[in-house]
């Protein structure tokens, strides 16, 4: 404020005791014009430099809150290539509304996909609940549903707790706390012998890239793993009593799992058209063996292009590769659902 005050009271003794300033000649108007438009630029200028500082500083501590929020993740976790990526529609914030973990643990490697209602800032609450849920569960629940039950109950508490902080007057719990948030969620777990089990709260299926260990006319095909109709997302509905989990069969070496949020498929070109995610997956299956760095590559490229920059909704990416020894495929466990 020392600045701004000392123009102040330049302008203000100008004024005062300045004999030009008492004239009422044209030539002394505009002087006087002069000192005071000059005063009240530096003014502008000292506060908007002040304004730019504290939206710089506010961008770091997003980007910090969203870096550890959403973690880079390792390229390999317990045998399996890994590669991620996300960026958030809300270019101010840099923060998006989508969320992704990969743990290794002794049940098995378990995988979260998410996707929050909205993003920008709004949105990190509910990441770091969930998120936060997930890495702490995954190593206690022996059984997927459990896992689910407890990111439900996490998600729950949240959203008393932001409830009651937007409405602090009432004292009470409210009944249906922000009924209109909710995040869907895509489950896997994958076992030692590379079994994938899933459980699906209203997330888009992912996609399975073959490796170059299957028949010439299998190699690089690209399947969409569709289930059925999968659980409600968590938030506005309590989850069913059974938790159908979704048997997949073995993800065999060199195979590939491609997991990712709505803001993919939902992206538009010019001509309203839906982003070709099949096609885009087909391309990069094509080189064997399926790198997940490639693929990202090939598909945010393909992504961009198609939308002409940056889509109007978050998107995340995940893919995981099988890198572990090779384990001979049962006759009785192909590569498809089975729900139990």
């Amino acid at each position: 404020m020392g600045l701004p005050t000392a123009w102040g009271a330049a302008a203000i003794t100008y004024k005062l005791a300045c004999p030009l300033a008492q004239e009422n000649a044209l030539g002394a108007r505009i002087v006087t014009c002069a000192v005071f438009f000059t005063v009240g630029t530096g003014l502008i200028l000292h506060v908007r430099r002040g304004l730019l500082r504290e939206l710089r500083q506010i961008r770091r501590v997003a980007g910090a809150t969203q870096g550890v929020l959403l973690r880079p993740l390792p390229p390999c976790v317990d045998g399996l290539g890994v590669a991620a990526a996300q960026f958030s529609a809300d270019r101010r914030a840099g923060v998006g509304g989508d969320l992704y973990e990969v743990i290794g643990t002794e049940h098995g490697v378990r995988v979260v996909m998410g996707d929050v209602r909205g993003h920008g800032l709004a949105a990190i609450g509910t990441v770091a609940a969930v998120l936060g849920s997930f890495r702490e569960v995954v190593h206690d629940e022996p059984e997927l549903p459990g896992v689910l039950r407890k990111l439900e109950r996490a998600m729950g508490r949240h959203l008393r707790e932001r409830a009651k902080a937007e409405h602090p007057s009432s004292g009470l719990d409210p009944d249906n706390p922000v009924a209109e948030e909710f995040v869907t969620v895509l489950l896997l777990e994958i076992g030692r012998d590379g079994e994938v089990r899933a459980l699906n709260c209203g997330h888009p299926w992912p996609y399975l890239l073959r490796g170059p260990g299957e028949p010439a006319d299998v190699r690089g095909r690209v399947e969409h793993l569709a289930a059925g109709d999968p659980l409600p997302p968590l938030g506005p509905f309590p989850l069913p009593a059974e938790l159908p989990v979704v048997r997949y069969g073995r993800l065999l070496p060199g195979e590939a799992l491609f997991l990712h949020t709505d803001g993919v498929e939902d992206a538009r070109d010019s001509h309203g058209r839906f982003f070709p995610l099949a096609t885009a997956l087909t391309e990069a299956a094509r080189t064997q063996p399926v790198s997940p760095q490639a693929v990202l590559r090939t598909v945010f490229t393909r992504l961009l292009g198609h939308a002409g920059g940056p889509p109007s909704d978050d998107v995340a990416v995940l893919v995981l590769r099988n890198d572990r020894a090779r384990v001979p495929r049962q006759q009785s466990e192909p590569m498809a659902h089975q729900v139990k």
